[in-house]
Formats: C-alpha cells, structure tokens, sequence
C-alpha cells in the first residue's frame, strides 16, 4: 500500500499527550508540510502559528476550555506540548476550506514523523477576541484573520488507538 494512504488509514486523534517537547525539526516539517495543501485558486492565504512557549499554550488552553464549557482545569488540548493554530484571511471566498486541507496536512506529518495529533476547534472565537488580534500584531501578521482550528502535537502517551469500522453506504459511483 502506498505510504500516504496508509497514513490516511492508520492516523488517529490523540486525547492523551506526554509532556516531552517534539525535536524543532520534527516540528518545521509538520509546519512546511501545511504550505503544500491545496488552496482555492492557489491564493495561500492561511497561516499557522505554532506555539511553543508553555505559558502562552497553557493561557490558550485555559481561553478554549472557557469557551467550550468545560469545568475550569480541563486542557482541552490533551496535554500536548505544541498547538499549531490555523488561520485563514477573512474575506477568502474558500478560508474554512483551505485551512481545513492545512489541517489535514498538519496532522498527516505528525503521524508520518510518529507523532500524534488532534484537531480542537474554537480557535474562530478566540482570535476574534482583542488579546488573540494583539499577539497577532505583534508577531508582525496584519489583516483580518479567521481562526480555522488548532492541532494540537506531541508524543502519543499510551497506544494508538484503532480506527472505528468504517460506516457503510458512503460511497457512490455514477459510471
């Protein structure tokens, strides 16, 4: 089998990270496989944002957790010490579709490079709030930005969970 579709078949999301921080190589490969996905008309525009730095990625986490309802404490992002944050330029007729195929790149080179991943929404609601648009600015990123999702990287803390059976009739052919 090819190794990109057994990646597609065998990737997984991951609730459950160790704390060890991936090798910054591993990481710049993940981010430089996000600039490869398709976009609408070839335009580009989404970025990604990786985080590092745990004091930022822990405030993140504790803005996703309020947003989403949860009790106070719970890490939305599973304990994984990198969060990739997808953005795409408001006004993009295809924003939310580019900057899901960056999604789906990113969490296909985590798990090629042994990795886990998983994707955490309410990243649309954070960066509409004044303090996301600021770190933006400060990082130099001008613009109107939609937050598109965050995947959340890092090494998988127990076993690789096994992929649900596939649902059936989702496949039709018009020959």
């Amino acid at each position: 089998m090819n190794d990109v579709i057994k990646a597609m078949k065998e990737r997984r999301s991951i609730r459950s990270f160790k704390p060890d921080m991936p090798a910054e190589a591993d990481i710049e490969q993940i981010l430089e496989a996000g600039l490869y996905a398709p976009s609408g008309m070839g335009k580009q525009s989404v970025i990604t944002v990786a985080v590092t730095n745990k004091e930022i990625r822990d405030k993140l986490a504790a803005d996703n957790c309020r947003i989403g309802g949860w009790k106070e404490g719970f890490d939305p992002f599973y304990g994984a010490p990198v969060i990739l944050i997808v953005l795409a330029k408001k006004g993009s007729f295809t924003c939310v579709y580019d900057g899901s195929l960056v999604m789906g790149n990113l969490m296909l080179a985590a798990h090629s490079l042994g990795l886990g991943s998983i994707w955490i929404h309410r990243a649309k609601e954070e960066f509409e709030m004044e303090e996301y648009k600021k770190l933006l600015a400060d990082l130099g990123v001008e613009g109107e930005w939609e937050g598109i999702g965050h995947c959340a990287v890092g090494y998988v803390n127990g076993d690789q969970p096994e992929a649900a059976p596939r649902a059936k009739n989702r496949l039709f052919y018009v020959r």
